[in-house]
């Protein structure tokens, strides 16, 4: 795969080595076990794969080169890169201004940019209109356009299943950018729905049935459907897709689910289309890197990246289910031996927690991170906690054995 050219504070000397040791020993990626780092007093297990992607490094080159290779340009951003807070603050250090926020809402008027200034696409994409108007500017955007490869991949399956008269089912979040563009591009080839779990797809099977009426169907999924949605035609021939950060056993459910329900309604294997798994490798991998970290008996876990970070928000999902989680964006978080300052993302708030941790020896700590968090970060997470206890050995002498 591609190497990039990533800035080297986003780097980490020892988990740099740690990964370069695991891909060595194992090249086919079987072995989702974490990565024992034995300080003594404090065990830190550190998830199989973990942090920065594919789509991500090569969005980070891109913004870094364009501000590098275009001295007194305006260069702006169509809405946060990444979902990291660190990466967006740089990107915003170096000159880089933000139109939309995350949202959608608009920061900076399209009528305050020229045909002479540089417009970058973030790595979720971003929706047909907003391309048009861009181009309506004379903003040359090919160039400058840092969309992930595996959005790109769902944008095309869904355009497949379009051509064969297939209504598009999206697994999305609404509000999310990615979800936001990936509608936008299914929208234009055929009628299309978003639903955010499996409690939406069971109403929406609900529909397929015909156990609820039609008419209802455009207030439960108000503002989710493409303009001429019609619940009466468009819920009899279906394929499901989604954003690719969603947990890949949700969509799989999802599908199923969709699949059994409409098939049984109209007795034809025909009316559900085969898309198979639209995720990322990353989000997979993580994912899984995440379940295998999980049977290593631990006290908690700390997972690291943006509070509104899709995948890093399912990774923080899973770990729930096992042990007490800690959600943070970075070292700083980490108070003192006794105080942690985290995020809930299920109410939207960050929380303090006290004695998070045992008074035991070892301490058991699994880590991992989102894949658009930096190395760096969670070598700082690594060091804050180590701080606490009269370790065995330093960082140092850990990166030398991964040598």
């Amino acid at each position: 795969m591609k190497s990039f050219e990533v800035p080297i504070i986003y780097r980490s000397p020892l988990i740099s080595a740690i990964k370069k040791k695991r891909k060595e020993t194992d090249k086919m990626k079987k072995d989702f076990s974490p990565s024992l780092l034995d300080f003594g007093p404090i065990h830190i297990y550190l998830a199989r794969h973990f942090g920065f992607c594919y789509g991500v490094e090569n969005a980070i080159e891109i913004a870094f080169r364009t501000v590098e290779e275009n001295p007194g340009k305006k260069i702006f951003l169509l809405s946060e890169m990444i979902h990291n807070p660190q990466v967006n603050t740089d990107l915003l250090a170096h000159g880089i201004q933000f139109l939309q926020d995350t949202y959608g809402k608009q920061l900076i008027p399209f009528e305050e940019i020229s045909a002479d200034d540089i417009v970058l696409i973030p790595a979720f994409g971003t929706t047909l209109a907003i391309e048009k108007k861009l181009q309506h500017i004379g903003i040359q955007t090919e160039k400058y356009n840092t969309t992930c490869p595996f959005v790109e991949k769902v944008w095309n399956r869904g355009e497949a299943i379009a051509k064969n008269k297939y209504t598009i089912v999206i697994h999305g979040k609404p509000k999310h950018e990615e979800t936001r563009a990936t509608f936008s591009h299914a929208s234009a080839n055929a009628p299309s729905i978003v639903i955010k779990n499996m409690n939406e797809a069971v109403e929406l099977g609900k529909y397929i049935t015909g156990e609820k009426s039609a008419e209802t169907f455009y207030t439960e999924f108000e503002g989710q459907y493409s303009q001429g949605f019609d619940a009466t035609k468009d819920l009899q021939r279906i394929g499901v897709i989604n954003q690719t950060t969603m947990l890949a056993s949700d969509t799989q459910a999802i599908a199923d689910y969709l699949k059994k329900i409409i098939i049984g309604t109209f007795n034809s294997d025909d009316s559900f289309a085969d898309t198979r798994d639209t995720l990322c490798y990353a989000t997979n991998d993580n994912q899984t890197a995440v379940s295998g970290m999980l049977e290593t008996k631990a006290d908690l876990a700390i997972v690291v990246g943006g509070y509104n970070s899709s995948n890093t928000s399912h990774l923080v999902e899973l770990c729930e289910e096992k042990l007490p989680t800690y959600f943070i964006t970075n070292e700083e978080k980490i108070l003192s031996p006794r105080e942690i300052l985290h995020y809930n993302f299920h109410t939207k708030n960050e929380l303090l927690t006290t004695e998070y941790l045992p008074s035991k020896e070892p301490v058991k700590v699994l880590i991992t991170s989102g894949a658009s968090c930096p190395d760096a970060l969670v070598e700082g997470v690594i060091h804050k906690l180590i701080q606490f206890f009269p370790v065995s050995k330093s960082m140092d002498q850990l990166r030398e054995e991964f040598q």
